[in-house]
């Protein structure tokens, strides 16, 4: 029966710790965003039934980055806990781009996101090489959603790999 388990070690949640609340950190991408009587009833949850789902991070030089559970992390400091629990994403996400991905699929499996701030996001991935593509595959967006997203941020650098048909002939 042991060896049936062995695979569960690849999956984070086999492995929740807690740790200090000052070596887990904000990442600087999240694009979501919690209303106040949101946050308000997140603490109560916390304070009530205590902390349900650990927060996901990434593990780096400074501590561990949030890659989901920003809101947990924020009210968990707040109330002044001396440790966090966390887990730790699989260490093959080293990548910038494959924890906003992570990030993001944890989001939108759960909630809403800003505009702007997904539009950010394709801006940063199509920065990273990402291709329409991959991005539409890895955030779940259809083509139409990426190219939106596209058209609100950084229009002229995002398609400055694009050719164009000239409109005019002088």
């Amino acid at each position: 029966m042991e060896d049936n388990l062995a695979w569960t070690k690849r999956h984070p949640v086999s492995n929740v710790r807690w740790v200090p609340a000052d070596e887990v950190y904000a990442n600087d991408y999240n694009p979501n965003s919690v209303a106040p009587p949101e946050m308000k009833l997140l603490q109560i949850s916390i304070e009530a039934d205590g902390f349900t789902q650990p927060i996901v991070t990434y593990h780096t030089d400074k501590g561990y980055e949030v890659v989901d559970g920003f809101h947990r992390h924020v009210v968990g400091k707040k109330l002044r806990m001396s440790h966090l629990p966390i887990v730790v994403i699989n260490n093959d996400r080293e990548d910038k781009g494959d924890r906003i991905a992570a990030t993001i699929r944890h989001n939108r499996a759960r909630g809403k996101h800003t505009v702007d701030g997904m539009s950010d996001i394709v801006l940063e991935l199509s920065r990273r090489n990402w291709s329409e593509e991959k991005i539409g595959r890895e955030l779940g967006m259809d083509a139409d959603e990426v190219l939106r997203l596209k058209q609100i941020t950084g229009l002229a650098e995002l398609f400055a790999d694009k050719d164009f048909s000239e409109a005019w002939e002088i």
